[in-house]
């Protein structure tokens, strides 16, 4: 099968442009924070959201790098995905994420960098990287329904905001135990009840999130025992039920902030809220996604 190859007006293409600005300035940001120094002090959070960042950074310069591949030799079609559905997919949450890397990298890793010219300019590339994202996004957003998938759409694009918020739990998670550890010693049974619970909250909702994404992606709908809205339905009002609960133990860990003789740091005061206020954000876009699916089997039902 001879190999085709996109035409000489599409390499100035605004989705072209984007998609090399994405695969350059992800390269730059990532090449960056690998020359930095080692964090010298174990306890401290920065290798923690260090890598966070990294893996963000690497794994959307992979995905991006294969997909622009694919695109330029015009391949994607012998490839059994929804490619309307993943390319919208990674802009977005690529956009998200790379906004997530953007606030995480300079709050919590460029502190404890001795030179700061490398890490000032990793932030500045990882800026880019996440305009870029943001303009493909948008400019995937402007084509018709059918050509940027139901991705697209504003329920899709809620399931991609849902696993944004799982996906930056994890890290929040792992930072407050860490800083409850160092600050404590050991966590009461109260502190490590409400870890457990809401790690297992965080990592049942991801992996709904991914499952949806795969049904998706793999165009395994008309394959579910369910019919695929009633499939997501449960998913959305299982979601807003574990989100409703894990937003009650953030607030609580906020109120035991306020309790007299609490030793809690400013840094571990400043993961709690930041936690609270992605657990909101998720549990909001559940309770959306949640009433987009009974809008739509409501209308089903009356068809």
């Amino acid at each position: 099968m001879p190999v085709i190859v996109l035409e000489a007006r599409d390499f100035s293409s605004p989705i072209f442009l984007v998609r090399t600005l994405e695969v350059i300035s992800g390269c730059i940001t990532f090449s960056l924070v690998a020359s930095l120094e080692p964090p010298k002090d174990p306890s401290d959070l920065h290798p923690t959201f260090r890598i966070f960042c990294m893996f963000i950074w690497c794994f959307f310069f992979t995905l991006t790098l294969l997909i622009h591949i694919l695109s330029i030799i015009q391949f994607h079609s012998l490839i059994p995905i929804s490619w309307k559905n993943l390319t919208v997919t990674t802009a977005v949450l690529g956009a998200l994420m790379g906004l997530s890397a953007s606030v995480v990298f300079p709050w919590m890793v460029i502190d404890h960098q001795g030179s700061l010219q490398r890490p000032v300019a990793a932030a500045v590339a990882s800026c880019i990287t996440f305009l870029a994202y943001s303009s493909e996004t948008c400019i995937l957003r402007t084509q018709a329904q059918e050509q940027r998938g139901y991705m697209g759409s504003n329920p899709g694009l809620l399931k991609i905001l849902q696993l944004w918020g799982g996906c930056n739990m994890i890290p929040l998670v792992l930072g407050v135990v860490q800083s409850q550890w160092s600050a404590l010693g050991t966590p009461s049974g109260v502190l490590s009840w409400q870890l457990w619970v809401s790690a297992v909250l965080y990592s049942v909702c991801v992996l709904m999130s991914l499952v949806t994404l795969v049904v998706i992606l793999g165009d395994f709908a008309g394959r579910c025992f369910l019919p695929f809205d009633r499939f997501l339905a449960g998913f959305s009002l299982i979601g807003v039920f574990l989100y409703m609960f894990a937003t009650v133990i953030c607030f609580t860990k906020i109120l035991q902030l306020k309790e007299p003789g609490n030793r809690a740091s400013a840094q571990m005061t400043e993961l709690i809220i930041m936690e609270t206020v992605v657990a909101s954000i998720t549990l909001l876009a559940y309770t959306v996604d949640l009433a987009f699916s009974i809008k739509l089997l409501c209308d089903r039902s009356h068809a």
